[in-house]
């Protein structure tokens, strides 16, 4: 992302994982852990969702993680529809994000394993400061519910215009929980023309206070 990205690998379940992790200036607020798209089809830590998604981290304040699943980059093993890479992304956040807050931040197939290590946490007895999803992949996994313990901590994003994951199929998940979605008018999936909104948007969800 930037001269001071850090990359380097940690042991995962499936073999080495692939990190970039960014750290903000004078200090950090605590971890958000980002997500990336479907690895089988050209998702990536280096996305442009995934790096916009850390810079409005880093800018406030947050130490960004990203991350390639199994089989991307130099990470490996091979895809698993979403057990294994849970399985990362919880390795992850076992040797990197345990001190501090911990925020978490997922784009398509990435939001939908973010979901999954919501539900995980929640079962765990564990909290997370905020939650980004963007493009939730809804209509191509099954996507867990948010834990109605952290609606006000989470934003949900969608592009109006989406052709791959449709606004309607995102509504259908999120009405039944009444968990609120913010739409970004004629915008497809991967936010073309429109990533310094998102920045603006999440920058601004991350900044706020979070009740105890």
């Amino acid at each position: 992302m930037n001269v001071a990205t850090e990359r380097f690998l940690i042991e995962g379940p499936a073999g080495p994982i692939e990190v970039a992790r960014d750290v903000p200036p004078g200090g950090s607020a605590g971890h958000l852990l980002i997500a990336h798209p479907h690895p089988l089809f050209q998702g990536t830590m280096d996305n442009k969702v995934v790096q916009t998604l850390a810079r409005a981290a880093v800018q406030k304040g947050w130490t960004a993680i990203r991350f390639n699943f199994r089989g991307v980059g130099q990470s490996g093993g091979t895809y698993d529809g979403g057990d294994g890479e849970l399985a990362d992304w919880l390795a992850v956040r076992s040797q990197l994000a345990t001190a501090g807050p911990l925020a978490v931040a997922g784009f398509s197939f990435g939001a939908f394993v973010t979901c999954r290590a919501l539900d995980a946490l929640s079962m765990a007895n564990e909290t997370v400061q905020h939650a980004v999803l963007v493009g939730t992949a809804v209509s191509r996994f099954d996507v867990p519910r948010v834990p109605t313990e952290w609606h006000e901590r989470t934003l949900v994003v969608h592009g109006e215009a989406d052709d791959t994951v449709e606004l309607k199929d995102v509504m259908a998940w999120a009405r039944p929980q009444a968990l609120p979605v913010l739409v970004v008018p004629e915008v497809g999936h991967f936010f073309h023309g429109q990533l310094p909104l998102l920045k603006y948007v999440v920058s601004r969800h991350l900044s706020l206070p979070v009740a105890a």
